[in-house]
């Protein structure tokens, strides 16, 4: 039996009218006498204890993060032999992370999974804890998985892993007023942690205790896609759900294309079940201007599906629309994952094949120039995106203009969508690899085991060894975010002899995730190391030459190199420079023997031949 969209669509639509009178226009389509109806969100004919309190209220409200510490073993209960509760972590309060593991045939294990080369699907609620659709959902959905009915066989083809809330202790900081954008529930968490750490802004940096715990979740389960479940922030309209899949771009082993199929099949099935989806995030390339249209292009790995896709592995972001209501963006999760399993039925051992490709294909970029970000193309084709009446309207408040939506009034809004992407940073990966010297080995050699990265330590040290090293010519401080001052550097790589030191690391670029390392270790990437700020320090002066010196040692450098003085002269044409005292100097003093040589210069170089 395949997924009946139409019968589930009715089953719906008659639980949640019963439930909350005013969300008729969420089911309007594919509508069943109620005679012939029995409700998907009621109890009745399920075990008792595995109904959430978001199907209990009628979607009104979603239960503490207890709840999910009493479904987790009570799933384990009413399926002994295909749910398993698991716990991967503590948070920084001390509460458990925890995930359901479900299967049909009692691949319980990342060890059996692994050992049956079994296709897993890992899907996650709650990176921001007010946008807790997925949980809700999630638990709905996997007990209906679980009970074979609507999705037959399904878990005989993957093991499902679901995690139902990643940021547990924002979850936790619980109350009515997080969302103000966002139509119910009644209650929900917050968006960062208790560190206050956004975890989608964390996948390559790693600094939570719960991404490291996630990603270690991870890589155990090797999932071949991994899905991340949110609600949008953003403007009024009618389009419900968006559903961005990754690689969409070229990738090593020809990734991209199950992925981009993949996708067109969600577009489809959402729109079989009465859904109006998107498959591109549904911000305005002006904020101010619907009319403006949308972009779409690969986002970098700071976020879940990005990161995914770097690994080789399929990633899905999945955005119900805030303004919608809760009880149909639960629905909108419920309705994506069944389809998505439901797929994955035919096409799930397909994935795992070109995944392994992939992985074999990561492991030759050695050598190659390699795409590391995109943009948008100037190419844009024109789409009717269901919106709603608006007026730009003068402020009094900000002094500003701002939007006014009647929603009273649904129209249709032609717009163009760029969705067209072209390659915006381009590098070459080095033959051979990059070193990490000593002196950042230890915290660099953390991140890189956090993300399944393999490196030797170097148990001799290598004098005047020849490796490309980049020296930054200008760098940008940015604000803080994250906790961090990120900044924006320009420069490039060129070859110099520079002393390798006893415990430095080298880290081959054949490996399978070499994509992971081309974005950590090069400089221009932005969520580089050298990006977020980890290496500041190479860009502060730490000695110094006094005013007086510095004027003594330029007279001497000019009289030993008149050349010098023809440059310094050139120099001076310049308006800003001959008016900066400081600069002036510093012309000298950065000429000088005594200047730092490693001053901007970043502490990672690429190697084109190994030095273990």
């Amino acid at each position: 039996m395949r997924f009946n969209h139409r019968t589930f669509k009715s089953t719906f639509c008659v639980a949640i009218l019963t439930a909350i009178p005013g969300v008729l226009g969420a089911c309007q389509p594919a509508q069943t006498p109620s005679s012939e109806v029995r409700t998907s969100a009621s109890p009745a004919g399920r075990p008792q204890d595995l109904v959430a309190e978001a199907e209990r209220s009628g979607f009104r409200r979603t239960a503490r993060y207890e709840e999910v510490e009493r479904l987790c073993p009570a799933f384990e209960r009413a399926y002994p032999q295909r749910a398993r509760c698991v716990s991967f972590g503590t948070t920084p309060e001390g509460r458990p992370m925890l995930a359901i593991v479900a299967s049909s045939d009692g691949v319980l294990t990342q060890e059996q999974a692994r050992a049956k080369h079994r296709p897993v699907i890992l899907f996650q609620g709650g990176i921001h804890a007010g946008e807790i659709d997925g949980k809700d959902g999630g638990f709905w959905a996997l007990r209906e998985l679980l009970e074979d009915k609507l999705v037959p066989g399904a878990l005989a083809k993957t093991t499902a892993v679901f995690v139902p809330v990643l940021n547990i202790d924002g979850h936790e900081r619980f109350g009515p007023n997080h969302r103000p954008n966002q139509r119910g529930p009644e209650e929900m968490g917050f968006r960062t942690t208790a560190q206050n750490l956004n975890l989608n802004r964390d996948y390559l940096k790693v600094e939570a205790p719960e991404m490291k715990a996630i990603l270690g979740f991870f890589e155990a389960w090797d999932p071949v896609v991994y899905v991340d479940l949110h609600t949008t922030d953003g403007a009024k309209f009618e389009q419900d759900v968006a559903v961005l899949v990754e690689p969409s771009a070229p990738s090593p082993g020809n990734l991209q294309v199950p992925a981009n199929a993949l996708a067109d099949a969600i577009q489809a099935r959402l729109t079989a079940t009465g859904h109006l989806p998107v498959a591109f995030y549904p911000s305005f390339r002006k904020s101010d201007d619907p009319l403006s249209g949308f972009s779409k292009a690969p986002a970098p790995p700071r976020f879940s599906q990005a990161y995914t896709a770097l690994r080789n592995r399929i990633g899905i972001l999945v955005e119900t629309h805030s303004w919608r209501p809760n009880a149909q963006r639960v629905r909108s999760v419920h309705d994506f994952l069944l389809g998505l399993f439901d797929q994955a039925r035919a096409d799930a051992a397909g994935w795992r094949k070109v995944a392994d490709a992939a992985d074999a294909a990561g492991a030759r970029l050695g050598g190659t120039r390699v795409a590391l970000t995109y943009k948008p193309s100037e190419a844009s084709h024109t789409i009717e995106f269901r919106g709603y009446a608006y007026q730009k309207r003068a402020s009094e408040i900000s002094g500003a203009t701002w939007l006014s939506y009647d929603e009273s009034k649904p129209e249709i809004w032609r717009v163009p969508l760029f969705d067209t992407a072209e390659p915006a940073l381009t590098v070459d990966a080095p033959a051979a690899g990059y070193v990490v010297p000593a002196a950042h080995a230890e915290w660099v050699g953390a991140k890189l085991r956090t993300h399944g990265l393999q490196y030797q330590v170097m148990t001799a040290a290598r004098p005047h060894f020849s490796v490309g090293a980049f020296r930054a010519e200008e760098v940008t401080p940015g604000k803080s975010f994250e906790g961090h001052t990120p900044v924006t550097v320009k420069g490039s790589w060129k070859t110099e002899a520079q002393d390798l030191p006893k415990g430095s690391l080298f880290v081959p670029i054949a490996q399978p995730r070499a994509r992971v390392l081309l974005h950590l270790f090069e400089p221009l990437a932005p969520d580089s190391l050298v990006a977020w700020g980890f290496f500041n320090g190479a860009f502060e002066q730490k000695e110094y030459m006094e005013d007086y010196v510095a004027e003594e040692e330029a007279r001497k450098m000019i009289a030993a190199n008149p050349s010098l003085k023809t440059e310094f002269d050139a120099r001076l044409k310049d308006p800003k420079f001959a008016a900066d005292p400081k600069a002036r100097l510093d012309f000298f003093y950065q000429r000088h023997p005594s200047w730092d040589e490693r001053m901007n210069l970043v502490p990672i170089y690429r190697v084109a031949t190994s030095p273990m």
